[in-house]
């Protein structure tokens, strides 16, 4: 196999947030979708350094950030460099401190860039449960009480663990309720952002709250949990306008659909295990990036079509997954 080439750091392109620091603008997710192991996806964390990566995107529940603590204390990068992100799974809502502390430990740092609430509810699943599984103690978002976990999340700003604070998962009518009582606003918003589910209503209204959508899923997620596929899912990386595309720049459907996240102003954090795939992926953020007009014929495609559904945060007499989303 041919060796890859390291890309410089520098040639990347970078988010300015609301405090003024400068985030990669494109990490690399570390999410095995429960069938990668975690060794696996620790070594794709040290190649993925190796290959000018410098945005590390973790969260607790993935099960594996004792393994990337490994990788991260056998890169050679400075820590200053680097931009390492976690986040607080839903049932340690209510003890916010501990459950940093142990990520910390766990990934070996001192400090995280940005740590965020992975889910506004704190409701949990069985690994591996059936779709239509329901936790009896599931309950409907509750702003106040996402609140009080919010000011914890603040508590570790003052106390130096955390850099920046931010949400996941969240709608505009949710955020409404508590942006008003906040005193840290959050740095950033990570939901599915992908062509074929381009949420401009929200992105927008991101942008205008000066709150950085970080996009996962941004090839569709084609390896998401079974629980989340349905019949009329659609799949980005084949739809003829991206694949025209795709060949006009020579890259994969895949890739394109990362040099378009760039190219649309937000920041993808693509998973894979693929060395070849993890290089390219990069690659695309560091060449010219798309125009007006291929830019607005991926815009002509959206279908609105959420992947990731969350059916099993569904609490007792919720209809459907529509209404995780205030839809």
């Amino acid at each position: 196999m041919t060796e890859l080439s390291p890309i410089d750091p520098a040639l990347v392109p970078q988010r300015i947030l609301s405090s003024g620091a400068s985030m990669p603008a494109i990490g690399l997710g570390t999410f095995g979708s429960d069938h990668v192991d975690h060794d696996i996806v620790a070594s794709s964390v040290e190649t993925a350094i190796g290959l000018g990566y410098r945005h590390i995107d973790c969260a607790s529940v993935y099960g594996n950030e004792t393994q990337i603590g490994h990788a991260l204390a056998a890169t050679s990068v400075p820590r200053a460099e680097l931009w390492v992100s976690s986040k607080v799974w839903n049932d340690q809502h209510g003890d916010v401190a501990t459950a940093c502390e142990q990520t910390l430990r766990d990934l070996g740092l001192d400090y995280l860039d940005n740590y965020l609430v992975h889910w506004p509810f704190p409701n949990v699943h069985p690994p591996h449960c059936d779709v239509d599984e329901r936790n009896p103690d599931a309950v409907p978002y509750d702003p106040w009480a996402f609140l009080e976990t919010w000011e914890q999340m603040e508590a570790l700003v003052q106390r130096g663990l955390v850099r920046h604070i931010g949400t996941s998962n969240m709608t505009i009518p949710k955020l409404d309720l508590i942006i008003p009582h906040m005193t840290i606003t959050p740095s950033v918003n990570q939901m599915e952002l992908h062509p074929h589910f381009q949420q401009p209503e929200l992105f927008g209204y991101l942008i205008d709250h000066d709150i950085e959508p970080i996009g996962f899923c941004p090839i569709g997620s084609p390896a998401r949990p079974e629980r989340d596929r349905t019949a009329d899912d659609s799949s980005p990386t084949t739809d003829p306008v991206l694949v025209e595309i795709a060949e006009a720049h020579g890259l994969h459907p895949a890739t394109l659909c990362v040099k378009w996240a760039v190219s649309n102003g937000h920041t993808p954090i693509p998973f894979s295990t693929n060395p070849r795939n993890i290089h390219a992926n990069l690659e695309a953020t560091t060449t010219e990036l798309l125009d007006e007009d291929e830019l607005d014929r991926i815009e002509a495609a959206d279908q609105n079509c959420r992947l990731i559904k969350g059916q099993v945060f569904l609490w007792d007499g919720a209809t459907d997954w529509h209404e995780l989303w205030d839809e």
